[in-house]
């Protein structure tokens, strides 16, 4: 039986962990995560959202995956990881990660993959590796650094402590918190509508962020918007929107993503 589905609903593609109780990220479920995320790699959507069934989004990384663990399969485990990562991050359309409760280690740090984090009033994130003796490796300390800041990443990794929703919203880790009643059908609705966007526009902003990130500031990323924004005037949605604009007003274009 599948620990993780891909299913579509119109331009949305979903992803959901299902291996109950805790959805454990151990060789099977590491093995179909990367397999789904080939899919949509090679067959890319318009919009990603990542959810999960059952009471908790993941207890993290199964344990037994480490136990008598070389330093060299150990390398190669994160490796293989952060690779998983890096293609979440690349993917040219919005990705939105939806945790409706606890959420720890590996699918903490794959949640800070995607564009966006919801999280529902209740839910709580953890980065505890301290517990086993190791440090977050799949990018979660680096991704935290990014959004909270240095400090913070340090204070949430060296203390291995859980923090609320409402605490990561503050520190710009979460995007939005959302009520725990109809989480769910909030964050599909949520990704759909990015989803329906102009699904080049989003993929243009993607890569003049990621500019700055890789590049080195503002400046850098400035360098890159002449072409990326001047690309999308070659696009079936701009031309269709300016047209739609011009002639009813703002908020009546629809996209196709091309």
């Amino acid at each position: 039986m599948s620990k993780v589905r891909l299913e579509h609903e119109g331009p949305l593609a979903v992803l959901t962990l299902d291996s109950p109780p805790l959805n454990l990220f151990e060789h099977e479920l590491i093995g179909e995560l990367i397999a789904h995320v080939d899919t949509l790699t090679a067959e890319p959507p318009r919009g990603l959202l990542v959810r999960a069934e059952g009471r908790v989004v993941s207890g993290g990384v199964d344990v037994h995956e480490f136990d008598g663990l070389t330093r060299e399969r150990g390398a190669e485990l994160w490796e293989r990881l952060l690779r998983l990562v890096h293609r979440v991050e690349e993917l040219p359309l919005p990705t939105v990660f939806a945790a409706h409760g606890l959420c720890l280690t590996a699918a903490f740090e794959f949640s800070l993959g995607c564009d966006l984090l919801l999280a529902a009033s209740s839910a709580r994130f953890g980065l505890v590796e301290t517990v086993v003796g190791l440090t977050p490796a799949m990018g979660g300390t680096q991704r935290l650094a990014e959004r909270a800041g240095p400090a913070r990443a340090r204070e949430f990794v060296m203390t291995g402590e859980l923090y609320d929703a409402a605490t990561l919203e503050r520190w710009n880790v979460v995007n939005r918190v959302l009520p725990d009643e109809g989480f769910d059908e909030a964050a599909r609705a949520f990704a759909r509508k990015l989803a329906e966007g102009p699904t080049r526009a989003h993929a243009a902003t993607k890569a003049i962020v990621r500019a700055i990130r890789e590049d080195g500031g503002a400046r850098a990323a400035d360098a890159r918007v002449p072409e990326l924004a001047g690309d999308l005037f070659a696009t079936e949605d701009l031309k269709g929107a300016v047209r739609s604009f011009l002639e009813q007003g703002p908020g009546h274009a629809t996209y196709e993503g091309r």
